[in-house]
């Protein structure tokens, strides 16, 4: 019996991400400027007795931290992989924005509370620093949006970003308005109403936040490329592919997809051939830059994935495949050839 052979393709790899030195910086500056008004705004906030302004500054928080994490995932990006992490520490940004989430969520809280209990017992509110402050962060926002949207914006860490400085905008505007109503009208319970509405800005935030990192933890498929579509697409697309099997897809960080699959080539086709379509079809249609492919014959179709027969989605590391052994057989069990042409981490 002749044994599996292992075949490695390794062309034109990269396994160090490609760093864009300027989208480190501006998101850097901008994390400073965000950071450094949001400090003046909680100061504003208490020194006004306006709750509106602490709920910005909450939702400024958000920003700074989409920001820290846009750095992080840029300057961690860069630590080469080792033994012990294989993919580097592009995890980071994940775990991390899980922390981010479970802390806004805690901020949320502390406002509504707060905004209940301004309801009740409504204090004073020093119309004109809030209108002042809330004027200032207005413009801070709009620097950093301005500051984050030159260049390369298409990035994936910089459209979550710019998300956040959209979200802030909006807040700051609310604020304005609370301390024009406030200055002519003398209504203190606005305050609490548009902190609220603040509040709700930050919850849609943190819960996409908390949603996006949950998934990739749980080792979930990209929204653009789930299992069964990549079947039906590469049975499509590849003249040379009889069946396709066994496909996991899972993201090991935000916009960076891998998967496996199982491919069994037509019985004219060249298999090698075939896992550079596959792999090219991957990149273009699915932005999957690291696929392990395994070739199979058919023989072996009927062999199962020890995830089970319904497996979708998630790591398939330890990936097995079980045979009967038979010393008297004489035909290949199959090529396992793990391409990853084009692969960035």
């Amino acid at each position: 019996m002749k044994e599996r052979a292992m075949a490695h393709s390794h062309e034109g790899r990269d396994h160090t991400p490609k760093i864009t030195t300027d989208n480190q910086r501006k998101v850097l500056i901008a994390f400073f400027i965000t950071f450094v008004f949001m400090i003046v705004e909680v100061i504003g906030g208490l020194l006004s007795g306006s709750l509106a302004l602490i709920a910005d500054a909450g939702h400024m928080v958000t920003d700074a931290a989409a920001l820290a994490l846009a750095f992080a995932a840029f300057h961690f990006g860069k630590r080469a992989a080792d033994e012990r992490r294989t993919f580097g520490y592009l995890r980071f940004e994940v775990i991390a924005g899980l922390i981010n989430a479970i802390a806004l969520f805690a901020i949320l809280v502390w406002i509504t509370i707060e905004a209940i209990d301004r309801f009740r017992n409504p204090g004073e509110v020093l119309a004109g620093p809030m209108l002042v402050v809330a004027t200032i962060g207005l413009l801070v926002n709009m620097a950093v949006f301005w500051i984050l949207t030159r260049g390369d914006s298409e990035h994936v860490n910089i459209k979550g970003a710019v998300l956040h400085v959209l979200g802030d905008l909006l807040g700051s505007v609310g604020t304005i308005i609370a301390a024009i109503v406030i200055y002519y009208t003398g209504w203190t319970p606005i305050d609490p109403i548009l902190s609220v509405f603040v509040c709700l800005l930050i919850l849609r935030s943190a819960w996409a936040l908390l949603r996006n990192s949950l998934h990739i933890l749980l080792e979930g498929a990209p929204a653009n490329a789930a299992p069964e579509e990549i079947e039906q697409y590469l049975k499509s697309t590849v003249p040379s592919l009889a069946n396709v099997r066994h496909v996991h897809v899972w993201m090991i960080t935000s916009g960076k997809a891998l998967a496996t699959l199982h491919v069994q080539p037509q019985p004219d086709a060249d298999p090698r051939l075939l896992v550079k379509a596959v792999e090219k079809e991957l990149v273009a249609k699915f932005d999957i830059e690291h696929a392990t492919i395994a070739i199979d014959w058919p023989d072996t179709a009927a062999d199962d994935c020890c995830l089970g027969a319904n497996a979708t989605a998630g790591n398939d590391h330890g990936h097995s495949h079980h045979h009967d052994e038979d010393d008297h057989s004489d035909h290949d069990h199959g090529v396992h050839a793990h391409s990853h042409e084009g692969h960035k981490h």
